[in-house]
């Protein structure tokens, strides 16, 4: 008999949706893993073993829901001694503390999961899917991908087979010592390793040709983060090393090191050769679809390095093939957090709800309310100040409030492409109107230093510029027959408090209350 799912991957998207389908105890589940345990991948990675993902269990408050939002590593579960605060202070843990909290989730949630289960072959034939591990074959109605971004990612470029890649290359310094050093990339992953290798090397250049984008401007947290931007410093007060804007052309031997050909981007596309002792390619991971046969390869995207997907994290192409965590950003990538456990936590969570209503016609969950722009307000206010989910996933998931003639209907938590194509309609429940609300940042934030007070938007606590604000603040957009009608922007706060009764509440309630009108 076909198990429901098959989830290849036993790192925390696979983990997290093995717990939402053991919770719900409806369906028939198997989690496969390759290795002997949860999260491996945290064995090896990141390589200099320090997370990037914060970790703050002093947070001043005891709302659990609040204290998601400063907790950027939990999976959800109702278990409280299952959230990662309780295993290390650390602001930035090691992954040690990853591999083993992963392993105790699993074990507490009584996971079925079976490991030493490398998958090698996937297949489709009509409506079920085969996959192989080892000597067994599962057959499954669907089948969800939450292996992650598994192999290093190698752009074109002449030669780079000569450079160590950020998966093999030593991370001692003292392999490096008095070394002139190129790393290629301008992640996190490079700039990790330069801060790893300042003390001992003569020369670090850290290249790639795009700009350097920083996370605390941009709000992507996969951009440069601060904890890894050291080297910054050294570069710009002219300390030895720098950062080189452009292309790599080629790389060759140079006796015992390395001869690079690298065109400059902001000098009139200037070329020159330049010489190294070593050369390392920091240049960022791709999905592994070699499993995957003729029958349901999935399509990739941005540079093959993803596997495309519909808003319902499904294959574009292959219906039934589905995709959590990391591989999951192609949806929002380099935007919101659909990258890091703190996002795709949720979008899992999301996953969970949509394919229960795909497959077996459940509605959204949902809270009755009246509706009424007093009722609908009341509970808009109360989410925006305590949500995780929006917080978190800024501008991709969204409470839905839905109107109709029995009254309102509160839907948390639902992915805004998906509801733009399918609406979170219930059986019982027919509507045509529609308020849509999100956390999102102010257009071109990113473009904005907001540590610049000379040009810094400030829209605080001002109703009549709400529109304006660069930060973090609830949009609620109001659709009318599937339509977008019109938008209110709540003012930005200082604290992320959205309550006060004339700056929040009262414009937001007069915004419903004209909507509902028709005006």
């Amino acid at each position: 008999m076909a198990l429901d799912y098959v989830i290849i991957g036993a790192g925390p998207a696979g983990l997290q949706l093995a717990a939402l389908l053991e919770a719900d105890g409806k369906r028939d589940y198997l989690l496969l893993e390759a290795a002997d345990k949860p999260g491996a991948f945290f064995e090896r990675y990141p390589r200099h073993r320090t997370l990037i993902s914060i970790n703050k269990p002093h947070t001043g408050t005891d709302d659990p829901e609040l204290n998601l939002r400063l907790d950027w590593n939990s999976l959800l579960s109702d278990d409280r001694d299952l959230l990662f605060t309780r295993y290390t202070g650390r602001y930035f843990p090691n992954a040690d503390t990853m591999v083993r909290y992963l392993g105790d989730f699993a074990e507490r949630m009584k996971l079925q999961v079976r490991y030493h289960s490398r998958v090698t072959r996937v297949s489709r034939d009509g409506d079920l899917f085969t996959v192989v591990a080892g000597d067994t074959s599962y057959t499954a109605k669907r089948v969800v991908v939450a292996t992650g971004v598994s192999q290093t990612y190698r752009p074109d470029i002449p030669g780079l087979e000569l450079a160590e890649g950020y998966d093999t290359m030593s991370v001692d310094p003292q392999d490096y010592l008095d070394q002139r050093v190129l790393i290629i990339g301008k992640g996190n992953s490079a700039f990790e390793t330069a801060d790893n290798l300042m003390e001992t090397t003569t020369v670090i250049h850290v290249a790639g040709p795009r700009s350097v984008r920083l996370a605390w401007r941009t709000h992507f947290v996969g951009h440069l983060r601060a904890v890894n931007n050291n080297f910054l410093d050294t570069y710009q007060l002219k300390s030895a090393n720098a950062i080189l804007d452009g292309t790599v052309r080629g790389i060759e031997r140079d006796g015992d090191g390395f001869k690079v050909t690298f065109s400059f981007s902001r000098v009139n596309e200037v070329v020159k050769e330049l010489h190294y002792d070593r050369v390392l390619a920091c240049t960022g991971f791709r999905f592994d679809a070699s499993v995957f046969d003729e029958s349901c390869r999935p399509e990739l995207a941005i540079d093959d390095r993803f596997p495309a997907q519909t808003e319902a994290w499904e294959s574009v192409n292959v219906p039934g093939l589905f995709f959590a965590g990391t591989i999951s950003q192609v949806r929002d990538f380099k935007k919101s957090t659909s990258g890091f456990i703190h996002g795709f936590r949720y979008a899992v969570r999301a996953l969970h709800k949509i394919l229960e209503r795909t497959y077996e016609g459940t509605p959204w969950p949902a809270e009755k309310l009246d509706g009424t722009a007093e009722a609908i307000t009341d509970a808009v206010i109360a989410r925006v100040n305590r949500t995780s989910a929006l917080w978190q996933q800024f501008g991709f998931l969204a409470d839905v409030v839905t109107v109709g003639g029995s009254g309102a209907r509160y839907h948390d938590e639902v992915p805004v492409d998906w509801f733009l194509r399918h609406g979170p309609a219930t059986a019982d429940h027919d509507y045509r109107d529609a308020f849509v609300v999100t956390l999102e940042y102010g257009p071109d934030h990113d473009k904005v230093d907001p540590f610049d007070i000379s040009v810094a938007r400030i829209a605080q606590d001002t109703p009549g510029q709400a529109h304006d604000a660069a930060y973090l603040h609830p949009i609620v957009r109001h659709y009318r027959d599937g339509v977008l009608a019109a938008t209110h922007h709540l003012a930005e706060n200082l604290e992320n408090r959205w309550d006060r009764p004339e700056v929040h509440v009262a414009p937001l309630a007069a915004f419903v209350a004209r909507r509902l009108a028709g005006s």
